[in-house]
């Protein structure tokens, strides 16, 4: 168990517990669907950007009640924790403090109609002046109450290097299962009075905010450097490769798909998944760490003539309904534990099931399993834990300037355990 002095970034998701902050990424409006937010440089990146350096983001979505909404956007600057800096939008955005998403186009030849909207940051309109943590605000009308999604986006600038590695857990009854991640931070030249004050330190897994553990006090300090390598911080469970299913063709079945269907509209059975929690070994699959791809091998633009599809999933599994219920997330649904990602138990079958209706494409998903009497949920009760599992860590260094009321995005490292 990790220790009470590791501070989480968020609170552990519990079933009880389901409301959606505006610092979040999250998706206010159901006709809304497959939002994507990356650095333009790779497709399902971290939506990061250095300050200054010519760098974009993209923002794509879909509508799926069709025709054309008026739609605003606007960032705003937030501390590292996802709270408001609650500063003048002149402080930190140039240009305007909103805009109008003008970008958008209709899907064509896809039994299901939608429309498809793209926003690309910074523009000439709407672009950040210092770095940070910002959220991206997308709303009705101009109506900052009325909102439709929301995404997190970072923004850096590079004044501090960051060294890091991971290692087996300390501890012998967690050594097998989890991955411990030490790292050295060499701030140079910045004026840091107190390293406990002045900067923050967030690693979060897969580019998962409720997996974040927060560093702010070093093990000890040599010169410039602060290291950070106690033995009770920055353990986290491996976890299991994510498991995954293709839809880029509706014409053929692909891996895991037992049945496709179409009508009025495109179905697909997918084979039954099988419960891992118990699996003895580890068992190396490509996975994109959580992410998704909108893609169709049949057409010549995703964005626009790949169609959705009602997916049914199931899971067996000997755990209760008494005691608990899976959860089925991915990036594609912000790993929300709510309504919308929650199995249902069939008493005629003996598994747990959920329809899901999703765009063609490659996609990552997983089951956390969410305990009845205490709301707890756990990632590895139905995946396992191994320390071999492959996965992507994002290591974020915050900085106070000076006299400042705000924190600074000053560093950045994506370590992956499978590459030296």
């Amino acid at each position: 168990m990790r220790k009470p002095y590791i501070l989480l970034f968020l609170l552990s998701i519990t079933a009880k517990c389901f409301a959606q902050s505006p610092y979040t990424d999250s998706i206010y409006q159901p006709e809304i669907k497959s939002v994507e937010f990356y650095n333009t440089k790779k497709q399902a990146s971290f939506p990061l950007i250095t300050l200054g350096s010519g760098e974009k983001v993209m923002l794509a979505f879909d509508n799926l009640n069709g025709g054309s909404q008026e739609y605003y956007y606007t960032i705003e600057h937030c501390d590292a924790l996802w709270n408001s800096s609650n500063i003048s939008t002149t402080e930190y955005l140039q240009a305007y403090s909103d805009d109008k998403i003008i970008n958008y186009t209709y899907s064509l030849g896809t039994f299901r109609k939608y429309t498809h909207y793209e926003l690309t940051l910074p523009n000439e309109n709407i672009a950040p002046k210092i770095p940070g943590n910002y959220i991206l605000k997308v709303y009705e009308d101009g109506d900052q109450n009325k909102l439709v999604l929301t995404r997190r986006l970072y923004v850096l600038n590079s004044k501090i290097g960051i060294s890091a590695e991971m290692i087996p857990s300390v501890d012998n009854s967690t050594r097998s299962t989890n991955q411990k991640i030490n790292f050295t931070l060499n701030y140079g030249n910045l004026p840091v009075q107190n390293p406990a004050t002045n900067l923050r330190t967030l690693i979060i897994q897969n580019n998962r905010p409720e997996t974040g553990m927060l560093n702010t006090q070093p093990t000890y300090i040599r010169g410039t450097q602060l290291i950070f390598n106690d033995v009770n911080r920055n353990d986290f469970p491996g976890g299991n490769e994510f498991r995954h299913f293709d839809t880029r063709t509706l014409k053929l079945n692909s891996e895991r798909v037992l049945r496709m269907m179409h009508d009025t509209a495109n179905t697909i059975i997918m084979l039954t998944d099988a419960d891992q929690g118990q699996q003895a070994n580890y068992s190396f699959q490509y996975d994109l760490n959580g992410s998704f791809y909108v893609l169709n091998q049949d057409g010549t633009d995703p964005r626009t003539d790949a169609d959705y599809t009602h997916i049914y999933f199931t899971l067996s599994t000997q755990k209760s309904p008494m005691d608990g219920s899976p959860y089925l997330v991915g990036r594609f649904n912000d790993f929300k534990l709510d309504e919308n990602s929650k199995m249902h138990y069939d008493a005629n079958t003996g598994k747990f099931a959920i329809v899901l209706h999703l765009k063609q494409g490659v996609y990552d998903y997983t089951y956390v399993w969410v305990d009845k009497a205490s709301g707890k949920a756990d990632d590895t009760a139905l995946e396992g834990s191994y320390f071999e599992t492959e996965n992507d860590y994002q290591i974020l260094v915050y900085y106070r300037p000076p006299g400042a009321r705000w924190e600074e995005l000053i560093g950045y490292r994506l370590l992956n355990t499978a590459k030296k």
